[in-house]
Formats: C-alpha cells, structure tokens, sequence
C-alpha cells in the first residue's frame, strides 16, 4: 500500500509568505549596514579630513643633518640652515599660462620658458627653484596655485665665507659633498655619520678639524699682501705641527666663496697645495741632504768642489750664486749650490737615491681627508743626470703637502707622519708614524736649517726670539715643454723653533716679480721668505710659542726700535 505526499494550497502560501519575508529582512541588512558603512566614512572624514592634493602644503624632509664643521676651537666653519624649494605636479596644473605667470611674477629670477617646458612634460615632478627665501616660500604659498607645493630641505652655509674654502670645500644642491672635508665626510658612508650622530636627538656632533681659523686668517692676509707687493699670479702656504701633523692652515689663492649659488669655479682657484704638483727647487736639497747624513756618505767636515760647473754628458750643471770654490758641507746648504748638493747624490748613488726617496715616500700620492690629491712626477728614466738633478730639485715635481710633511720628517726626530687635517694628539701621530731618519741626521739637519736663517739665504725669515730656521727654493717653471727663464715659482720651507720644532711653514709663490726694494731679484730669499717671517711673528703668539731673547737678539731688537723710531722722526 502505497503512500503518496501532498501539500495543500495553505501550506504553500505559508511558505511563500515566509520567504518574502527573509528577502525583506535581507535587504534592510544590506541598506542598514551600507547607511552604516556611508555614516562611518562621513564621520571620519569630517574628524580625520584627508588634505586637498591640489593644495599647497610643505612636504618635510626627514633624514639626518650634515654634521657641523668646526675648527680646532670650536669656531663654525660649515652648517645647515633650513630652507624650502618649490616644486609642482604638472598632471595637476589646472591652466599653465596662470601658473607660469604667478610664479614668475612672485620669483622674477625663475625663467617664464623654462618653466612652461616643464610643466607641460608628463612627468609627475618637476622643480621650479631650489633653496628659495622664506618671502618667496610664503609668497608661493599665498597663491595657492594647485600642483605647486615645496619641500622644506636644508642649505649649506659656510659662516667664515673664503676663509677655509679649500679646506671645508663644499656641497651640491643636494647637499652632497663634492670637495674638501665635505667630500670626506660623504665618502665615508653610514658608519661615520653613525659615529657623530645622536639618533634619539636626530642631530649630529660636529666633525672638529685641525685647522685654526686666526693661524687661518694671517696666512690668508700676508699671502694676499705678497701676491699683491711681488705681482705674483698665485700663491700658497701650510702651517703643521711637526710633532702631530696637524694642519692648522692651509691656504692656496686665488681662493673662492663656497656659499656662492652657481659653482663655476676656474682652474686657477683649485688647491694648489695638495691638487697641484711642483718643482720645490732647492727645497728638495734638504732631502739630499738628510739622505748622504743618514747613508754615512757625508757629514759636517765633508767638502765638495764646486769651482767648475758638473758636466754629466751634454748638460752642464751650474750654481745661481757661483762661489767657484770648494765648499763645506754647511756651505753648499746655506749657499744653496746645485753643483755641491748634485755631487753629494752621486756618491750616494742612483739606487739609493731611488730607495730613500721611497723610503720618504716621495714615489707615492700623498693621501689626506682632502680627496684633491695629485700624485708625484718623476723622471721617467733613472739616469745618472736624473740623480744629479732631482737632488736639487729639478725634474721632479710634488704637491707641496707632500713636501712639508717629507720636511717635518726629516726635523721632528726622524719620524714621517701623514698629515691630517682632523685632531690628532702627539701619542696617535708617533703611533702611526714610519721612522725614516736616525735622530742624530735630525739634529744634523736642524742645525743647518738654524744656520740658514742666521747666514744663508733664509735670513729674512729669522723672527727675532723664535729661532726660526728653515731652506729656499727658487724654481723655472716649464712653459710649453721648457724651462723659462723669466717665470719661476718661489718657496720657503722653515719652523720654529729649531732647537725643538714645533710648526713648520711653507710659503709658495708663484711667478714673483723683482722689484724695486728687491733690487732686481725675484729669487724664494727676497719674497717668500720675508713672507714666511712676517707669518711666522703674527702666528707664533696665537700658537702659544713663547720668545726667548739672547744677548744678540736683544741688540737686535734695540737696533729695530731705533730703525723705527728714526722713520716717525
């Protein structure tokens, strides 16, 4: 018996009646979290508003500062300054014509035809001016000009201007360093900056240098001075701590402003003290001479005949002021004579010569913070000439860094320090330094620096309590592949003072002319050196370095008081 299912017309209208229901109940869920949705979306906007994209606001830089620089004293030589550069979003440029007039209205130095070509390109950014005034910023801002907006960055300043040009160097727009210590401190990456940065103050210390801005300042002057008496078409000057090898001034001019907007500067404003490479002339001599002490091959008593010109091959070797005698050891120095210093490499001989100048480091670029940095340039066959030659100076050109480090060397005990131009106390620079002398060649050598400030060619560097000592060089420049005779680059290296040396001096100019209280001469010993004294008497208070009078030099300060006192009379 079968049983058959069969839904009546009631229950089917229950069941349909139901299912309206659910579809009624269904949709007022959706409209009711839809209205819900629509009301949580008003209400945060109207208590969390999301800025305009078309409307002018600052966009803030955050990345950490360039670190300070300062000098050995604390004075600020370099820092940043907030500023803020226009830039725009030319998709969102309603009507170009109006923006490209308000804003060259507002910034008159901002080209109209420039500024149309970029905002009319597909890009999304594009800038209209770098590192404005807060007058303009504003003023840009005021306009409200949509898709033009700035960012606030930060410019580089430099406070003392040319002052320390050379050595702070300075950055690009985008505060990158593109020379001196600025460079330095980009290339040495992340973990330097680390190294001075306090990350929860978001600030960095400042990078303190060697370098004194009064030593700084004297040097610039007196150099200035000499340019301007001698009509030299350059100059230069270093003063280092022999015992540290500390820069405390470094100066190369015709200098430049760092904090100039358009950095075109000329070749003949580049650093010439470590950029360049020079025939130092007779100030190599010292070299030669530390050289046949410390081989053994000459000492005080030693004599060198200097009566004839020296013939090796074609060339004929002579002496500027010719004694036409023979001379003692001290003589050759302080007469500065080519033939005596010329004979004494050749008893040394060529590859010894070629070891000692590698053992002082003369074969290799010198390398400092300073990334401008030229490299040695030696004669290109080691001949028995070249010996001769580069013995005084000829035909072997270095940056004259390099020579004054070579030179403190040579009178601070014997030991070769890399200069540096960040702090560094006297243990640090004995630590890393390389013994290139014995102490009794130093001495040696010392004692004739002295005697060439008090008998030689040096003499008018000899400030009167400071026992400067020191050695000229007198150069011919290469002009066109040969030497001239009317163009020369005059230099003096001294220190003081020579019974215990603490800073050296170079002074370096280039194509001095004689004059009429030089008597015709344009020679190291009649404008560098005098320079290199007036330097010294200026710096030698600054640096702590107290006079000491002997009898003599008291006469001789009796004797300048009256030579002044007659002159007012």
């Amino acid at each position: 018996m079968s049983t058959q299912l069969s839904i009546t017309p009631v229950d089917d209208q229950a069941h349909r009646r139901l299912a309206g229901q659910n579809r009624i109940r269904l949709i007022g869920i959706c409209f009711t979290a839809a209205f819900l949705a629509l009301a949580g979306q008003l209400a945060h906007l109207t208590l969390f508003p999301k800025p305009d994209d078309t409307a002018v606001r600052p966009v803030v830089e955050d990345r950490l500062p360039r670190p300070d620089i300062v000098d050995r004293n604390g004075v600020l030589l370099a820092t940043d300054v907030a500023v803020a550069s226009i830039f725009a979003d030319p998709s969102k440029i309603i009507d170009i014509d109006e923006a490209v007039e308000l804003l060259t209205a507002t910034m008159p130095d901002v080209n109209a035809t420039e500024l149309r070509r970029k905002l009319t390109t597909a890009k999304r950014f594009a800038w209209i001016k770098r590192q404005v005034s807060p007058e303009e910023r504003d003023a840009v801002y005021n306009l409200g000009i949509p898709g033009v907006s700035y960012v606030n960055e930060r410019r580089r300043v430099y406070p003392q201007g040319r002052l320390g040009a050379h050595v702070t160097g300075y950055v690009d727009l985008d505060n990158k360093g593109i020379a001196g210590i600025e460079q330095y401190l980009d290339n040495q990456g992340a973990i330097y900056t680390a190294s001075l940065a306090e990350p929860t103050e978001h600030r960095s210390e400042p990078a303190q240098l060697s370098v004194d801005i009064r030593v700084q300042a004297a040097m610039i002057e007196e150099i200035s001075n000499a340019i301007i008496q001698f009509g030299a078409i350059a100059g230069g000057g270093i003063v280092m701590n022999v015992k540290t090898g500390e820069i405390l001034s470094l100066v190369s001019l015709p200098d430049f402003n760092p904090n100039q907007e358009k950095k075109n500067f000329t070749r003949d404003q580049q650093n010439r003290m470590t950029s360049g490479v020079y025939e130092l002339g007779s100030v190599i001599k010292a070299v030669t001479f530390a050289m046949a002490l410390d081989y053994g091959t000459a000492t005080l008593e030693s004599r060198f005949d200097a009566r004839f010109p020296l013939v090796i091959g074609s060339a004929r070797i002579s002496d500027f002021h010719a004694q036409r005698r023979v001379l003692t050891l001290p003589e050759v120095f302080t007469n500065s004579s080519n033939i005596g210093t010329a004979r004494m490499a050749l008893e040394v001989g060529t590859e010894r010569h070629q070891a000692f100048l590698r053992r002082v480091g003369l074969f290799d670029r010198l390398q400092t913070e300073l990334p401008e940095s030229a490299k040695p340039l030696l004669p290109r066959r080691w001949s028995k000439l070249a010996t001769a030659t580069a013995a005084f100076g000829h035909g072997f050109a270095v940056q004259p860094l390099q020579g004054a480090a070579v030179v403190a060397g040579l009178i601070n005990g014997g030991h070769l320090i890399t200069p540096t131009l960040l702090r560094r106390n006297e243990q640090e620079a004995l630590a890393m330094s390389t013994a290139i002398v014995k102490p009794e060649t130093s001495a040696t050598l010392r004692y004739l620096f002295r005697l060439n400030a008090t008998e030689g060619s040096a003499s008018k560097a000899d400030v009167v309590g400071y026992r400067v000592g020191g050695k000229t060089g007198t150069a011919e420049k290469v002009v066109n592949g040969r030497y001239s005779k009317e163009r020369r680059l005059a230099s003096f290296i001294g220190a003081f003072p020579m019974d215990d040396p603490q800073y050296l001096v170079l002074v370096m100019l280039d194509e001095p002319k004689a004059t009429k209280d030089t008597y015709g001469f344009a020679t190291a010993g009649w404008n560098a050196v005098p320079t290199a004294g007036k330097i010294i008497e200026r710096i030698a208070p600054m640096l702590g370095v107290e006079p000491v009078f002997t009898p003599d030099d008291l006469e001789k300060l009796a004797k300048l008081e009256a030579k002044e006192k007659s002159k007012k009379d």
